[in-house]
């Protein structure tokens, strides 16, 4: 991650600046800044964004991934890109900035986010959790294929694990996953791939 503008802005004035078609960026409390991941953190990304898909299409659910997105929490002029999300598209009509900036600011318009850890795991297991929570989105996965997070989070030895965080009564409640474990979601309970598949990105 770097940091692009050191002044706070507006997520008004984020999408006003957003570069069009030119890297990728999010804001976190007025901050913007760049994301840069690597190549294996892009494999394994792939690869759910496959297996989701396949899913999808599979039982013809009126689900979908989009290419560009920004995820809005409400208390905070922040910004996010998921690495996967998957929507719902009966739910976007009621989307107030879904048609003219592909803005999601209401949980129920979305299915799944997904993030894959980098460096900077304290945003997805403390800053995204808390606002995914918040907005309402059902489900939500922590993929850390290299076990950078803290050990409150993946246990100690630190490991690679698979999070799966799932909305009981507005709070999050996680279900971890690791090595030849098969991963459960509440979703898409029919998905059959183990944690290592996703970390070693294999095959979709």
């Amino acid at each position: 991650m770097i940091q692009v503008v050191q002044t706070p802005i507006t997520f008004e004035e984020f999408l006003e600046w957003y570069p069009d078609g030119r890297g990728r960026y999010e804001l976190y409390e007025g901050v913007i800044v760049e994301m840069n991941p690597t190549g294996d953190h892009e494999e394994v990304a792939a690869f759910l964004n496959c297996k989701l898909n396949v899913e999808i299409d599979r039982q013809s659910l009126p689900y979908f991934i989009p290419r560009t997105y920004l995820v809005k929490p409400p208390r905070y002029p922040s910004g996010y890109q998921p690495d996967v999300m998957v929507l719902d598209k009966e739910a976007l009509p009621d989307e107030p900035l879904w048609k003219k900036s592909s803005t999601i600011s209401q949980g129920k318009s979305v299915k799944l986010a997904v993030e894959v850890v980098s460096t900077n795991w304290r945003d997805d297991y403390l800053t995204k959790a808390r606002d995914y929570e918040e907005i309402g989105i059902p489900e939500y996965w922590i993929v850390d294929y290299l076990g950078l997070g803290g050990k409150r989070f993946i246990g100690n030895p630190k490991q690679p694990t698979f999070s799966v965080y799932q909305l009981v009564e507005g709070e999050y409640q996680v279900s971890q996953f690791r090595g030849n474990k098969r991963v459960e979601s509440p979703t898409f309970p029919e998905l059959n791939f183990t944690a290592q598949e996703v970390f070693s990105a294999g095959e979709c």
